[in-house]
């Protein structure tokens, strides 16, 4: 079957990588000030409150989702994410961001083995363009690690990828994506609980002062990291194969050097606007080139 991404979950998947660059760049205000352990149970309970908000001003009630889904809210952002942050105490942000490019290229592997996805040579070899123009936007001297934080942060990508492959399989069966985001996102609030406390007490305690804007930035990287990333991903993967959603990942880099340029004051040197250009043409051909794309699961309708 020839598919390619329609306008609406095109839309949904730009704004996901958008929430996660932009989301990223709060992050790194807030980790300033916050524990990384300490920060990834707060940013997740404010997603919670977000979304618990916008579902009672919407009408929507509560009701539960297939236990499959809710519970890989343990596996991604839970397990992944405690993983990433992690792997951030060994290497760069740098490097941590270009292995993260390895992400969507273990998801077409994935998706072709799990999901019977024809992944065609022009759908890979576009792919490693797109990664390739990463490459450039993050390329910096810095970008320096050691193997442990390495190891950590591939399992945790290892995590992700499987969480996307799971959740195109069984999302479609769901009612609502706001029921299957709120499931999942309250699962892994629980684990990062208990992995803040175990933190905390094999740690020690440390007295840290929170400012008002290092607050805010918590709160505001939680909403779009986790309400409003997975919320639009997930949406769009109802009836994206994902080998093709994960293409969107390429945009991530794009919108958080866009966003560090427009909030932290960084500047892009031209080799990473060349990357930029390519990133965007790759994704672009990806979206329209009508790739033949072969699915194993039913094209569902979408209810958000």
């Amino acid at each position: 079957m020839s598919a390619s991404i329609g306008r609406r979950d095109l839309v949904l998947l730009t704004l996901a990588a958008a929430s996660w660059g932009v989301g990223t760049v709060v992050s790194k205000r807030a980790v300033e000030e916050i524990p990384p352990f300490t920060l990834l149970p707060v940013q997740l309970a404010a997603s919670l409150a977000v979304l618990l908000l916008l579902m009672r001003v919407s009408g929507m009630r509560l009701r539960g989702s297939p236990p499959i889904l809710s519970r890989l809210g343990i596996l991604n952002p839970g397990i992944a994410y405690g993983l990433g942050l992690a792997g951030l105490t060994w290497i760069s942000a740098s490097l941590s961001v270009l292995l993260w490019a390895l992400e969507p290229l273990l998801i077409l592997v994935l998706a072709g083995v799990f999901l019977r996805e024809g992944i065609t040579a022009r759908l890979i070899a576009l792919s490693l363009v797109a990664a390739s123009g990463m490459a450039l936007i993050l390329a910096e001297p810095a970008s320096g690690g050691q193997w442990p934080g390495v190891v950590l942060t591939l399992i945790g990508i290892g995590c992700c990828a499987a969480y996307t492959i799971v959740a195109r399989r069984f999302v479609g069966a769901s009612d609502s994506t706001a029921q299957v985001v709120l499931a999942q996102q309250a699962y892994a609030l629980g684990f990062a609980a208990v992995v803040g406390v175990a933190a905390a007490l094999l740690g020690g305690a440390n007295e840290t002062t929170v400012t008002t804007l290092g607050l805010a930035s918590a709160v505001a990287s939680g909403v779009l990291y986790y309400a409003a990333a997975y919320w639009f991903y997930l949406s769009a993967l109802r009836t994206v194969p994902a080998s093709l959603a994960a293409s969107s990942f390429y945009l991530i880099p794009v919108f958080g050097v866009a966003a560090g340029s427009l909030l932290l004051g960084d500047r892009l040197e031209p080799v990473q606007w060349i990357g930029v250009g390519i990133v965007a043409v790759a994704v672009v051909l990806i979206a329209y080139g009508r790739t033949p794309v072969r699915s194993a699961a039913r094209e569902l309708a979408t209810d958000v």
